[in-house]
């Protein structure tokens, strides 16, 4: 899932806590701007009127931000670029009234920092207020009773997304269907469907999701008419295997849902630009500064074992074309050891330990990023052999190569990155790289790029 309204009274507390911080972080800005362009004594530099405009334009800039306050999806990069596009409105509408009023305006250098300094404060403000109330909700506080109709795939995997994170606020309190469950299925209260309506208006259930096929109209209907009855939200999620490789939009035809298959972002050649920009700018920074890890780094590897300080291994990159991914050597030398790293693995140094479980050893694939061979962002590259292996078992797992391959991606910030000892892994693995080629934003670039470097520092235990 990515983002449901919530009708309910577990939404209605997020949209007002979130805009008294929109709020919030707008007069912060405001005043900063003052303070940074006129002084401390002309600090209340704001009229009344300029005010009232001020308050004016941001009622319609806000509203979107109000409305999208309630998703289920708490993403750092949907926060953050619908403040963006919230302040972009603003900022139109305030000079227009501006203008059309004839009302003395602020300078212009404030305006400029005013709207510089949101850009900042207001994702900033929105993330943390989010993150206060995932953590509220951690504690048992402001969550939707939820219950799931079907016994099926489906409900396993929905089970598993809303129980996932315990932030979102949803507590699944039974699971009902017309058929007898399997035994060990959940970890959850099942009942028969005929107790759905008895058991929704005792528990004050907020939520129903319906899992059943569409093949079964009157149970369907049932399902529907208890909702309703019981003021309940419901939700029909169709039966879609996880394995589809690309999302769905809904769309109407007559009285007919239909669910047209969505394009990549990155076959815009506008996605593509500015993705290339960011790996541009993100390496020639890094190569400026490589020689301060570099050096340090040459002189352990030399000390500690004899051979190269680099390491060039064929891995498979974009379009399935190989090329040489650059690393800093690891293990002893061995140019003809081409078998791939395990947990505690003797072949690897003590400076290669250290190297791999901080990261560290990756960072000569910046020159792979400034020569256009790889991404900083995209699916990890996989040696040529292990793509051979893994092209036959697993659907769709060519895909991956759609994009040019990063230095971090989706999946290993997901936790799926070192070993690869079982297929369910590798599946994994594909199933995030997927989804990541499927759902890109350049947000999402940087929210990955935010969770590699925190996890780097926290250490990650799946780095050997």
């Amino acid at each position: 899932m990515t983002g449901i309204e919530r009708k309910t009274r577990y939404g209605k507390i997020v949209p007002l806590v979130l805009s008294f911080s929109d709020i919030g972080a707008m007069v912060s800005s405001f005043v900063l701007a003052a303070y940074l362009i006129s002084g401390q004594q002309r600090i209340l530099w704001l009229s009344p009127d300029i005010e009232l405009l001020a308050f004016a334009a941001w009622i319609p800039a806000g509203w979107n931000l109000y409305r999208s306050s309630a998703y289920r999806a708490m993403k750092m990069e949907r926060t953050a670029m619908d403040a963006i596009r919230a302040l972009g409105f603003h900022a139109l509408v305030f000079i227009t009234l501006i203008y059309l009023s004839g009302v003395k305006g602020p300078q212009w250098q404030t305006l400029a920092v005013f709207y510089a300094l949101a850009i900042i404060l207001l994702p900033l403000a929105r993330t943390l207020t989010r993150t206060v109330l995932k953590a509220y909700r951690r504690h048992g506080k402001n969550y939707s009773r939820v219950v799931i109709v079907g016994d099926n795939e489906t409900s396993k995997r929905l089970i598993h997304e809303l129980e996932n994170d315990s932030g979102f606020g949803y507590r699944v309190l039974a699971v009902f269907s017309d058929a007898p469950f399997a035994d060990g299925d959940y970890n959850i209260p099942m009942a028969d469907i005929s107790e759905l309506e008895r058991f929704v208006k005792d528990n004050k259930v907020d939520e129903i999701f319906c899992t059943l096929p569409g093949d079964n109209p009157s149970t369907l209907l049932t399902t529907v008419a208890v909702a309703d009855n019981n003021k309940a939200q419901y939700y029909y999620v169709p039966q879609i295997s996880r394995f589809v490789p690309r999302g769905f939009r809904l769309n109407t035809l007559g009285h007919m849902a239909v669910m047209p298959v969505k394009n990549s972002p990155l076959t815009l050649w506008t996605a593509r630009v500015s993705k290339r920009i960011l790996d541009l700018t993100i390496s020639t920074t890094a190569i400026a500064l490589f020689p301060i890890i570099f050096i340090p780094v040459a002189i352990c590897i030399k000390a500690s074992s004899g051979g190269p300080v680099f390491y060039r291994q064929k891995r498979t990159g974009y379009k399935g074309k190989p090329f040489d991914c650059l690393k800093f050597r690891t293990m002893y030398y061995n140019p003809d050891d081409e078998a791939p790293v395990e947990k505690n693995d003797p072949r690897v140094t003590p400076i290669g330990r250290f190297l791999r479980h901080s990261s560290i050893d990756e960072l000569p694939q910046i020159f792979n990023v400034f020569i256009g061979q790889m991404s900083v962002v995209g699916p990890r590259p996989h040696m040529v052999s292990h793509t051979e292996h893994y092209k036959p078992l697993i659907a769709k797992y060519m895909l991956r190569h759609s994009v040019k391959p990063g230095i971090t991606g989706w999946a290993q910030v997901n936790g799926f990155r070192g070993s690869t000892d079982k297929l369910w892994k590798m599946e994994r693995r594909v199933e995030h790289d997927v989804w990541y080629i499927e759902n890109w934003s350049f947000m999402l670039d940087i929210k990955i790029i935010a969770r590699t470097l925190i996890n780097i520092f926290q250490g990650d235990e799946n780095a050997f």
